[in-house]
Protein backbone atom coordinates (compact mmCIF):
# COMPACT_ATOMS: atom_id res chain seq x y z
CA UNK A 1 0.00 0.00 0.00
CA UNK A 2 0.98 3.64 -0.49
CA UNK A 3 2.36 5.43 2.56
CA UNK A 4 1.20 8.82 3.83
CA UNK A 5 3.12 10.84 6.42
CA UNK A 6 1.18 13.52 8.32
CA UNK A 7 3.58 16.03 9.90
CA UNK A 8 2.07 17.46 13.06
CA UNK A 9 2.46 17.86 16.80
CA UNK A 10 0.69 19.68 19.59
CA UNK A 11 3.69 21.97 19.97
CA UNK A 12 3.71 22.87 16.26
CA UNK A 13 -0.05 23.50 16.28
CA UNK A 14 0.28 25.90 19.19
CA UNK A 15 3.18 27.71 17.52
CA UNK A 16 1.39 27.97 14.16
CA UNK A 17 -1.77 29.19 15.88
CA UNK A 18 0.12 32.34 16.95
CA UNK A 19 0.34 33.68 13.39
CA UNK A 20 -1.76 36.89 13.53
CA UNK A 21 -3.34 36.31 10.09
CA UNK A 22 -4.54 32.82 11.03
CA UNK A 23 -4.73 32.93 14.80
CA UNK A 24 -5.94 29.62 16.20
CA UNK A 25 -6.43 28.00 12.76
CA UNK A 26 -3.78 25.29 13.14
CA UNK A 27 -5.44 24.00 16.31
CA UNK A 28 -8.75 23.64 14.43
CA UNK A 29 -7.12 21.83 11.50
CA UNK A 30 -5.34 19.15 13.50
CA UNK A 31 -8.14 18.73 16.04
CA UNK A 32 -10.71 18.08 13.30
CA UNK A 33 -8.44 15.69 11.36
CA UNK A 34 -7.87 13.73 14.55
CA UNK A 35 -11.52 13.81 15.65
CA UNK A 36 -12.65 12.43 12.28
CA UNK A 37 -10.39 9.40 12.76
CA UNK A 38 -8.44 10.09 9.58
CA UNK A 39 -5.10 9.57 11.31
CA UNK A 40 -6.06 6.01 12.28
CA UNK A 41 -5.72 3.15 9.80
CA UNK A 42 -9.02 1.38 9.33
CA UNK A 43 -10.32 -1.16 6.79
CA UNK A 44 -12.34 0.05 3.82
CA UNK A 45 -14.33 -1.45 0.98
CA UNK A 46 -11.76 -1.94 -1.80
CA UNK A 47 -11.31 -3.82 -5.01
CA UNK A 48 -8.30 -6.11 -5.35
CA UNK A 49 -6.14 -3.27 -6.75
CA UNK A 50 -6.76 -1.15 -3.66
CA UNK A 51 -9.13 1.37 -5.26
CA UNK A 52 -12.78 1.81 -4.44
CA UNK A 53 -15.35 0.23 -6.79
CA UNK A 54 -15.54 1.99 -10.15
CA UNK A 55 -19.26 2.56 -9.78
CA UNK A 56 -18.55 4.79 -6.78
CA UNK A 57 -19.80 8.24 -7.86
CA UNK A 58 -17.13 10.02 -5.81
CA UNK A 59 -14.47 11.33 -8.25
CA UNK A 60 -11.80 10.87 -5.57
CA UNK A 61 -12.25 7.09 -5.77
CA UNK A 62 -9.29 6.83 -8.15
CA UNK A 63 -6.83 7.14 -5.24
CA UNK A 64 -5.48 3.80 -3.98
CA UNK A 65 -5.72 3.18 -0.26
CA UNK A 66 -2.70 4.11 1.83
CA UNK A 67 -1.40 3.63 5.33
CA UNK A 68 -0.96 6.81 7.36
CA UNK A 69 1.33 7.75 10.22
CA UNK A 70 1.99 10.91 12.17
CA UNK A 71 5.51 12.35 12.00
CA UNK A 72 6.55 14.62 14.87
CA UNK A 73 8.45 17.58 13.40
CA UNK A 74 11.67 19.16 14.59
CA UNK A 75 12.64 22.81 14.37
CA UNK A 76 14.76 24.13 11.53
CA UNK A 77 18.07 25.86 12.16
CA UNK A 78 19.19 29.29 11.06
CA UNK A 79 21.46 27.51 8.61
CA UNK A 80 18.44 25.75 7.08
CA UNK A 81 16.74 29.11 6.52
CA UNK A 82 19.87 30.56 4.93
CA UNK A 83 19.77 28.01 2.11
CA UNK A 84 17.37 30.58 0.59
CA UNK A 85 16.94 33.59 2.86
CA UNK A 86 19.45 36.41 3.39
CA UNK A 87 21.40 35.99 6.64
CA UNK A 88 20.63 39.52 7.87
CA UNK A 89 16.90 38.87 7.37
CA UNK A 90 17.17 35.53 9.21
CA UNK A 91 19.04 37.19 12.09
CA UNK A 92 16.21 39.72 12.44
CA UNK A 93 13.51 37.03 12.35
CA UNK A 94 15.24 35.02 15.07
CA UNK A 95 16.17 37.94 17.32
CA UNK A 96 15.30 37.34 20.96
CA UNK A 97 13.16 40.49 20.96
CA UNK A 98 11.62 39.66 17.60
CA UNK A 99 8.10 40.63 18.68
CA UNK A 100 8.94 44.31 19.01
CA UNK A 101 8.97 46.75 16.07
CA UNK A 102 12.30 48.48 15.52
CA UNK A 103 13.96 50.92 13.16
CA UNK A 104 14.83 49.38 9.80
CA UNK A 105 12.15 46.68 9.94
CA UNK A 106 10.50 48.13 6.85
CA UNK A 107 13.53 47.00 4.82
CA UNK A 108 12.71 43.42 5.81
CA UNK A 109 8.97 43.83 5.16
CA UNK A 110 8.28 43.52 8.90
CA UNK A 111 5.40 45.98 9.00
CA UNK A 112 1.68 46.16 8.21
CA UNK A 113 0.51 42.62 7.31
CA UNK A 114 3.86 41.17 8.42
CA UNK A 115 4.45 43.10 11.64
CA UNK A 116 6.66 41.38 14.24
CA UNK A 117 4.74 39.31 16.80
CA UNK A 118 5.49 37.47 20.02
CA UNK A 119 6.69 33.98 19.22
CA UNK A 120 7.91 34.88 15.72
CA UNK A 121 11.28 33.04 16.03
CA UNK A 122 9.57 29.84 17.24
CA UNK A 123 6.97 30.15 14.47
CA UNK A 124 9.53 30.59 11.69
CA UNK A 125 11.74 27.72 12.86
CA UNK A 126 8.75 25.48 13.59
CA UNK A 127 7.03 25.90 10.23
CA UNK A 128 10.25 25.61 8.23
CA UNK A 129 11.32 22.57 10.24
CA UNK A 130 7.97 20.83 9.72
CA UNK A 131 8.06 21.30 5.95
CA UNK A 132 11.69 20.15 5.76
CA UNK A 133 10.81 17.06 7.81
CA UNK A 134 8.02 16.32 5.34
CA UNK A 135 10.62 16.58 2.59
CA UNK A 136 12.97 14.23 4.44
CA UNK A 137 10.44 11.39 4.65
CA UNK A 138 10.00 11.61 0.87
CA UNK A 139 13.73 11.78 0.19
CA UNK A 140 14.41 8.84 2.52
CA UNK A 141 11.68 6.78 0.83
CA UNK A 142 9.71 6.56 4.06
CA UNK A 143 6.51 7.84 2.44
CA UNK A 144 4.92 8.35 -0.97
CA UNK A 145 2.86 11.31 0.22
CA UNK A 146 3.84 13.81 2.92
CA UNK A 147 1.47 16.41 4.37
CA UNK A 148 2.39 19.59 6.23
CA UNK A 149 -0.67 21.81 6.60
CA UNK A 150 1.28 24.30 8.72
CA UNK A 151 3.53 25.06 5.74
CA UNK A 152 2.81 26.63 2.36
CA UNK A 153 3.98 30.19 3.09
CA UNK A 154 4.60 31.21 -0.51
CA UNK A 155 4.91 35.03 -0.43
CA UNK A 156 8.12 35.56 1.55
CA UNK A 157 11.11 36.69 -0.53
CA UNK A 158 14.82 36.20 -0.03
CA UNK A 159 15.24 39.24 2.23
CA UNK A 160 11.67 40.31 2.96
CA UNK A 161 8.52 39.08 4.62
CA UNK A 162 5.32 39.57 2.61
CA UNK A 163 1.64 38.66 2.62
CA UNK A 164 1.50 37.12 6.12
CA UNK A 165 4.55 34.99 5.21
CA UNK A 166 7.72 35.35 7.28
CA UNK A 167 9.59 32.38 5.81
CA UNK A 168 9.20 30.73 2.42
CA UNK A 169 9.11 27.07 3.39
CA UNK A 170 7.89 26.25 -0.16
CA UNK A 171 11.20 27.41 -1.62
CA UNK A 172 13.17 25.62 1.12
CA UNK A 173 11.31 22.42 0.20
CA UNK A 174 11.98 22.79 -3.53
CA UNK A 175 15.68 23.49 -2.98
CA UNK A 176 15.97 20.36 -0.83
CA UNK A 177 13.92 18.11 -3.12
CA UNK A 178 15.90 18.95 -6.24
CA UNK A 179 18.96 17.40 -4.57
CA UNK A 180 17.18 14.05 -4.34
CA UNK A 181 18.65 11.40 -6.63
CA UNK A 182 16.29 9.17 -8.60
CA UNK A 183 16.98 6.21 -10.92
CA UNK A 184 17.26 6.84 -14.66
CA UNK A 185 17.91 4.63 -17.67
CA UNK A 186 21.65 5.30 -17.37
CA UNK A 187 22.40 6.27 -13.76
CA UNK A 188 20.92 8.19 -10.86
CA UNK A 189 20.02 11.82 -11.60
CA UNK A 190 18.70 14.79 -9.68
CA UNK A 191 14.94 14.84 -9.26
CA UNK A 192 12.58 16.92 -11.36
CA UNK A 193 10.28 18.82 -9.00
CA UNK A 194 7.01 20.44 -10.06
CA UNK A 195 5.33 22.99 -7.81
CA UNK A 196 1.60 23.66 -8.27
CA UNK A 197 -0.15 26.35 -6.23
CA UNK A 198 -3.96 26.61 -6.01
CA UNK A 199 -4.04 29.40 -3.43
CA UNK A 200 -6.21 32.39 -4.36
CA UNK A 201 -3.06 34.54 -4.48
CA UNK A 202 -0.10 34.30 -6.86
CA UNK A 203 2.88 32.40 -5.43
CA UNK A 204 5.11 35.38 -6.11
CA UNK A 205 7.85 34.48 -3.63
CA UNK A 206 8.24 31.03 -5.15
CA UNK A 207 8.09 32.35 -8.71
CA UNK A 208 10.72 35.02 -8.01
CA UNK A 209 13.07 32.45 -6.46
CA UNK A 210 13.22 30.31 -9.60
CA UNK A 211 12.31 32.62 -12.46
CA UNK A 212 15.05 33.03 -15.10
CA UNK A 213 14.21 35.64 -17.77
CA UNK A 214 14.76 34.36 -21.31
CA UNK A 215 15.85 30.95 -20.01
CA UNK A 216 17.85 29.10 -22.66
CA UNK A 217 18.19 25.62 -21.15
CA UNK A 218 16.26 23.07 -19.09
CA UNK A 219 15.41 23.26 -15.39
CA UNK A 220 14.72 20.59 -12.81
CA UNK A 221 12.21 22.85 -11.03
CA UNK A 222 8.95 24.01 -12.63
CA UNK A 223 6.51 26.26 -10.77
CA UNK A 224 2.89 26.83 -11.72
CA UNK A 225 0.40 29.08 -9.92
CA UNK A 226 -3.37 29.16 -10.45
CA UNK A 227 -4.51 32.42 -8.86
CA UNK A 228 -6.78 35.43 -9.06
CA UNK A 229 -5.54 38.58 -10.77
CA UNK A 230 -7.24 41.97 -10.76
CA UNK A 231 -6.15 45.62 -10.51
CA UNK A 232 -5.08 46.28 -6.93
CA UNK A 233 -5.27 42.60 -5.92
CA UNK A 234 -2.24 41.32 -4.00
CA UNK A 235 0.39 40.54 -5.19
CA UNK A 236 1.43 42.22 -8.43
CA UNK A 237 2.39 39.63 -11.10
CA UNK A 238 6.08 39.40 -11.98
CA UNK A 239 5.43 40.10 -15.65
CA UNK A 240 1.84 41.27 -16.18
CA UNK A 241 0.17 40.45 -19.46
CA UNK A 242 -2.55 42.56 -21.00
CA UNK A 243 -6.00 41.55 -19.69
CA UNK A 244 -7.23 38.43 -21.43
CA UNK A 245 -4.20 38.26 -23.72
CA UNK A 246 -3.18 34.66 -23.17
CA UNK A 247 -4.07 33.82 -19.60
CA UNK A 248 -0.42 33.49 -18.56
CA UNK A 249 1.41 36.32 -16.83
CA UNK A 250 4.84 35.01 -15.84
CA UNK A 251 5.56 32.85 -18.88
CA UNK A 252 5.42 35.95 -21.07
CA UNK A 253 8.79 37.01 -19.62
CA UNK A 254 10.41 34.11 -21.41
CA UNK A 255 10.59 31.34 -18.80
CA UNK A 256 8.37 28.33 -19.55
CA UNK A 257 9.41 26.80 -16.21
CA UNK A 258 7.75 29.62 -14.24
CA UNK A 259 4.06 29.70 -15.09
CA UNK A 260 1.10 31.61 -13.75
CA UNK A 261 -2.49 31.33 -14.93
CA UNK A 262 -5.01 34.04 -14.14
CA UNK A 263 -8.32 32.86 -12.65
CA UNK A 264 -11.13 35.41 -12.65
CA UNK A 265 -13.59 36.04 -9.82
CA UNK A 266 -16.26 33.51 -8.91
CA UNK A 267 -14.23 30.53 -10.16
CA UNK A 268 -16.30 27.36 -9.72
CA UNK A 269 -15.50 23.65 -9.87
CA UNK A 270 -16.31 23.77 -13.60
CA UNK A 271 -13.55 26.33 -14.17
CA UNK A 272 -11.01 24.40 -12.11
CA UNK A 273 -11.84 21.15 -13.91
CA UNK A 274 -11.08 22.75 -17.26
CA UNK A 275 -7.96 24.62 -16.13
CA UNK A 276 -6.62 21.52 -14.37
CA UNK A 277 -6.38 19.85 -17.78
CA UNK A 278 -3.72 22.46 -18.59
CA UNK A 279 -1.83 21.60 -15.40
CA UNK A 280 -1.74 17.97 -16.47
CA UNK A 281 -0.59 18.95 -19.97
CA UNK A 282 2.42 20.73 -18.47
CA UNK A 283 3.09 17.86 -16.07
CA UNK A 284 3.16 15.34 -18.93
CA UNK A 285 5.76 17.49 -20.69
CA UNK A 286 7.95 17.95 -17.61
CA UNK A 287 7.54 14.41 -16.14
CA UNK A 288 8.15 15.29 -12.46
CA UNK A 289 9.59 12.89 -9.93
CA UNK A 290 8.03 14.90 -7.10
CA UNK A 291 4.95 17.14 -7.10
CA UNK A 292 4.63 19.83 -4.44
CA UNK A 293 1.02 21.00 -4.17
CA UNK A 294 0.26 24.15 -2.16
CA UNK A 295 -3.38 23.86 -1.10
CA UNK A 296 -4.31 27.35 0.05
CA UNK A 297 -8.03 27.33 0.85
CA UNK A 298 -8.86 31.01 0.33
CA UNK A 299 -10.43 30.38 -3.11
CA UNK A 300 -13.21 28.39 -1.42
CA UNK A 301 -16.71 29.84 -1.17
CA UNK A 302 -17.24 31.65 2.10
CA UNK A 303 -13.67 32.84 2.55
CA UNK A 304 -13.42 36.47 3.77
CA UNK A 305 -11.47 37.33 0.59
CA UNK A 306 -14.84 37.04 -1.19
CA UNK A 307 -13.34 36.28 -4.60
CA UNK A 308 -13.53 32.54 -5.26
CA UNK A 309 -16.48 30.18 -5.36
CA UNK A 310 -14.66 26.85 -5.25
CA UNK A 311 -16.02 23.84 -3.38
CA UNK A 312 -14.67 20.60 -1.95
CA UNK A 313 -16.70 17.99 -3.81
CA UNK A 314 -17.59 16.96 -7.33
CA UNK A 315 -15.62 17.02 -10.57
CA UNK A 316 -13.32 20.05 -10.46
CA UNK A 317 -13.72 20.42 -6.70
CA UNK A 318 -10.69 20.76 -4.48
CA UNK A 319 -10.79 17.06 -3.58
CA UNK A 320 -10.97 16.07 -7.25
CA UNK A 321 -7.91 18.19 -8.12
CA UNK A 322 -5.89 16.69 -5.26
CA UNK A 323 -6.96 13.18 -6.26
CA UNK A 324 -5.79 13.87 -9.84
CA UNK A 325 -2.53 15.29 -8.48
CA UNK A 326 -1.65 11.97 -6.84
CA UNK A 327 -1.19 10.47 -10.31
CA UNK A 328 1.16 13.16 -11.65
CA UNK A 329 4.36 12.05 -9.88
CA UNK A 330 5.64 9.13 -7.78
CA UNK A 331 6.04 11.42 -4.74
CA UNK A 332 3.65 14.12 -3.49
CA UNK A 333 4.12 16.85 -0.89
CA UNK A 334 0.97 18.68 0.27
CA UNK A 335 1.35 22.06 1.96
CA UNK A 336 -1.14 24.48 3.46
CA UNK A 337 -1.26 28.20 2.75
CA UNK A 338 -4.01 30.81 2.80
CA UNK A 339 -7.50 30.29 4.13
CA UNK A 340 -9.11 32.90 6.35
CA UNK A 341 -12.34 31.13 7.24
CA UNK A 342 -10.60 28.90 9.76
CA UNK A 343 -13.38 26.33 10.14
CA UNK A 344 -13.72 25.90 6.36
CA UNK A 345 -9.96 25.61 5.98
CA UNK A 346 -9.96 22.88 8.64
CA UNK A 347 -12.79 21.13 6.78
CA UNK A 348 -10.83 21.33 3.52
CA UNK A 349 -7.51 20.05 4.81
CA UNK A 350 -9.07 17.28 6.85
CA UNK A 351 -11.02 16.17 3.78
CA UNK A 352 -7.94 16.34 1.54
CA UNK A 353 -6.04 14.21 4.04
CA UNK A 354 -8.74 11.56 3.72
CA UNK A 355 -8.56 11.85 -0.09
CA UNK A 356 -4.82 11.16 -0.34
CA UNK A 357 -5.25 8.37 2.19
CA UNK A 358 -7.50 6.77 -0.41
CA UNK A 359 -10.45 6.72 1.94
CA UNK A 360 -12.23 9.99 1.17
CA UNK A 361 -14.89 10.87 3.69
CA UNK A 362 -18.41 11.63 2.58
CA UNK A 363 -18.98 15.37 2.54
CA UNK A 364 -22.17 14.74 4.51
CA UNK A 365 -20.06 13.49 7.40
CA UNK A 366 -21.17 15.15 10.65
CA UNK A 367 -18.53 17.11 12.53
CA UNK A 368 -17.63 14.97 15.56
CA UNK A 369 -18.17 16.27 19.06
CA UNK A 370 -14.82 17.71 20.14
CA UNK A 371 -13.49 20.88 21.76
CA UNK A 372 -13.85 23.02 18.60
CA UNK A 373 -17.32 21.71 17.65
CA UNK A 374 -19.12 25.12 17.95
CA UNK A 375 -16.83 26.60 15.24
CA UNK A 376 -18.60 24.50 12.58
CA UNK A 377 -22.06 26.06 12.96
CA UNK A 378 -24.54 26.20 11.38
CA UNK A 379 -24.17 23.09 9.17
CA UNK A 380 -21.96 20.96 11.45
CA UNK A 381 -21.00 18.87 8.43
CA UNK A 382 -17.72 18.45 6.55
CA UNK A 383 -18.82 20.02 3.26
CA UNK A 384 -17.87 23.45 1.92
CA UNK A 385 -20.41 23.87 -0.89
CA UNK A 386 -20.30 26.57 -3.60
CA UNK A 387 -22.18 29.82 -3.17
CA UNK A 388 -24.28 31.78 -5.62
CA UNK A 389 -21.50 33.97 -7.06
CA UNK A 390 -21.32 34.25 -10.85
CA UNK A 391 -18.33 32.52 -12.45
CA UNK A 392 -16.62 35.18 -14.57
CA UNK A 393 -14.31 32.66 -16.26
CA UNK A 394 -16.00 32.31 -19.64
CA UNK A 395 -14.98 29.81 -22.31
CA UNK A 396 -12.95 32.43 -24.18
CA UNK A 397 -10.74 33.07 -21.16
CA UNK A 398 -10.33 29.42 -20.23
CA UNK A 399 -9.54 28.44 -23.83
CA UNK A 400 -6.83 31.12 -23.88
CA UNK A 401 -5.34 29.73 -20.66
CA UNK A 402 -5.35 26.19 -22.05
CA UNK A 403 -3.70 27.27 -25.32
CA UNK A 404 -1.01 29.07 -23.34
CA UNK A 405 -0.39 25.96 -21.24
CA UNK A 406 -0.10 23.89 -24.41
CA UNK A 407 2.48 26.31 -25.85
CA UNK A 408 4.42 26.28 -22.58
CA UNK A 409 4.29 22.46 -22.47
CA UNK A 410 5.72 22.22 -26.00
CA UNK A 411 8.61 24.48 -25.01
CA UNK A 412 9.23 22.56 -21.78
CA UNK A 413 9.25 19.25 -23.65
CA UNK A 414 11.81 20.58 -26.13
CA UNK A 415 14.08 22.00 -23.43
CA UNK A 416 13.96 18.81 -21.36
CA UNK A 417 15.12 16.62 -24.25
CA UNK A 418 18.48 15.21 -23.30
CA UNK A 419 18.42 16.86 -19.87
CA UNK A 420 20.32 14.97 -17.19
Amino acid sequence: PRRVAYVASEELAKISAKLPANRGRALLVHALTSALGILRDKPADRDIDGTRPLQDPDPTAIVPRATIRVVRPSRASARDLCTFHNSAFVDRLLDIDAGRQREGDDEFGLEDDCAPFDGMPEYVLGVAGATLDAVKVLMNDEADVAICWDGGRHHAHKSRASGFCYVNDCVLALLALRRMLVPSSVSRRKARVMYVDVDLHLADGVAAAFHVPQRSGPSNILTLSLHHTAPGFFPVPLAPSSPGADGLEIETAGDPFTLGASIRAGASAHTYARVWAGVETVARAFVPDVLVLQCGADALAGDPCRVGNWCLGGVGGMGWCVARATALAPRLLLLGGGGYHSANTARAWAYLTSVVKGDALSLDTPIPDHAAFPAYAPSFTLDVPPGAARDENDDTHIDAVLRAFERAAETVREKMKGAK
